[in-house]
């Protein structure tokens, strides 16, 4: 779906309720709770609409009915009873995704009442019959176990409903920990089917090279280890790389249902500062600095002057109206006082200002705290407006010139746009406000978001570095991969799942 055709029903549905009359036929819903038990399965309306959307500005679209595996056993048999119903399935995990990605989108036609007994050998009814909106969400927040914790090893293997805040307590004491860090306290499983991302990856790096291995529902309900049961080898050259196909797949492969993680050691002293610039050009210059001197940043963030203003009043921290970096140093306490001074000398080559270090925990968390509320600050600078976040990440060379076209270019649309970025690896955003009921505002929105990925695609870069295509995107992706690329796309999503029903309408 089109950002222009999102925006538009956005306006027309508002927040009101999203939900029709579920249209599944009563037999195929009581053979889901034959499966999972009646407490585990749910028509309520208010149950359907809660999992019809994520955080992001796309409209609600609920499926017909949500099921609570709390065993592998179960989604492989849920997701067999699906298939063979041709039913489509849509994996949710804690709902925090910003593309779209839970909201069950696609037509498709209902089966035949199942006949009683039949449960193993429901054939696809031909022919099919009348058209509705829904299928089947599997809600995997029930399976919270933790296992496999190696810490010889340096990995941990986590279900879908364990978070990375929940991950992280458990580790404590350890000495080891997961800094992937999307900000919002989302799913570890979700996070691999995104490809997410986070403050930390500049040095730890995305989720991609941190997933060892998946256990993977396929969706005819086979079950798949990408890496081999029970394997987490460092690296390995085995054959093709089935783990990195399924990090990113946004649920249209089938159902993430462990993740064997790679822990890192937690750094025996950290040191956080904030310093501001003359320009965004400068703050963004300083970025590339940094990086070209080698100096071993965990964390670079970057707030415009919109950004700045609307994170200080909001986390009520007093920092100057002016662009700004927010940098994070990890170490031993002799390196990193070498990199401290390092950082300074860089920070007031491009006129930055005084650089004090924060190393106690409390205060560290503090300043974080403030950038992760850099989401719920903007939304504050228009109270009762949507916001919608773009993703677009960018050869580090090209940075400078991209963000600053890209300020540029929200300032002669006159569009409420703060920045705030992972500018370490290239990563930035624009958290657009605005208001929905307004067609010319949405329309400016739309023609901005179009001008920004393909500003992105013309550096080199991508029109997505960690949220994913989900819904908005698949005219960017078609354009960023080319014909060829898509084709392969396609050719894997039919080989894997020739029905279509694994989170239709997502990504292809």
């Amino acid at each position: 779906m089109a950002l222009r055709r999102v925006l538009a029903l956005a306006a027309a549905l508002g927040r009101r309720s999203c939900c029709s009359k579920p249209s599944l036929p009563p037999d195929f819903v009581e053979a889901l709770r034959t499966v999972v038990g009646a407490p585990n399965v749910s028509t309520a309306t208010a149950v359907r609409e809660q999992h019809g959307h994520d955080e992001s500005m796309h409209p609600c679209a609920p499926p017909d009915v949500v099921v609570w595996p709390q065993a592998v056993e179960q989604v492989q048999e849920l997701a067999a009873l699906c298939h063979r119903s041709r039913v489509p399935m849509v994996p949710f995990g804690t709902g925090t995704g910003l593309e779209g990605g839970v909201n069950a989108v696609q037509v498709w036609a209902v089966p035949a009442p199942l006949t009683p007994g039949a449960l193993g050998a429901w054939p696809c009814p031909q022919p099919r019959v009348p058209l509705c909106q829904g299928g089947v969400c599997f809600d995997l927040s029930r399976m919270d176990a933790i296992a496999e914790l190696s810490l010889e090893d340096f990995s941990v293997a986590v279900e879908p409903g364990v978070t990375h805040k929940a991950l992280n307590k458990h580790l404590r004491g350890t000495g080891l920990w997961f800094p992937v860090d999307p900000g919002a306290d989302a799913s570890l499983c979700g996070m691999a089917a995104t490809g997410a991302s986070g403050t930390n990856a500049v040095r730890y790096g995305a989720m991609r090279p941190n997933v060892l291995n998946l256990r993977v529902v396929l969706p005819d309900g086979r079950l798949l280890h990408t890496a081999g049961p029970g394997r987490h080898p460092r690296k390995r050259a085995a054959g093709y790389d089935l783990t990195s196909l399924f990090v990113g797949s946004e649920g249209t492969l089938g159902f993430l249902t462990q993740a064997t993680l790679r822990l890192h050691p937690l750094p025996e002293a950290s040191a956080v500062t904030i310093a501001s610039f003359p320009s965004v050009g400068a703050a963004v210059a300083c970025t590339v600095q940094v990086l070209q001197a080698a100096v071993p940043v965990a964390r670079i963030e970057f707030l415009d002057e919109v950004m700045a203003d609307a994170c200080s009043r909001f986390s009520e921290m007093g920092l100057p109206v002016a662009a700004t970096l927010l940098l994070e140093l990890h170490g031993s306490q002799r390196s990193l006082a070498e990199q401290q001074q390092q950082t300074e000398e860089i920070v007031h080559q491009n006129g930055g200002s005084s650089v004090a270090w924060a190393e106690g925990q409390e205060e560290r968390e503090r300043l974080w705290s403030m950038r992760h509320n850099a989401w719920y600050a903007a939304l504050a600078l228009r109270p009762g407006c949507q916001g919608y976040s773009t993703d677009v990440c960018v050869p580090i060379s090209r940075l400078p010139d991209v963000v600053v076209e890209t300020k540029q270019d929200l300032q002669a649309s006159n569009i409420t746009g703060p920045m705030v970025g992972h500018v370490g690896d290239g990563n930035f955003h624009c958290i657009l406000v605005f208001n929905s009921q307004d067609p010319e505002e949405a329309q400016r929105i739309h023609a901005f978001t179009e001008r920004l990925g393909r500003r992105a695609l013309a550096a080199g870069g991508t029109c997505t570095g960690e949220h994913g295509v989900g819904l908005g995107k698949r005219t960017l992706l078609q354009e960023e991969l080319g014909p060829e690329g898509l084709d392969t796309l396609r050719s894997i999503k039919a080989a894997l799942d020739p029905h279509n029903l694994m989170n239709p309408g997502k990504v292809l």
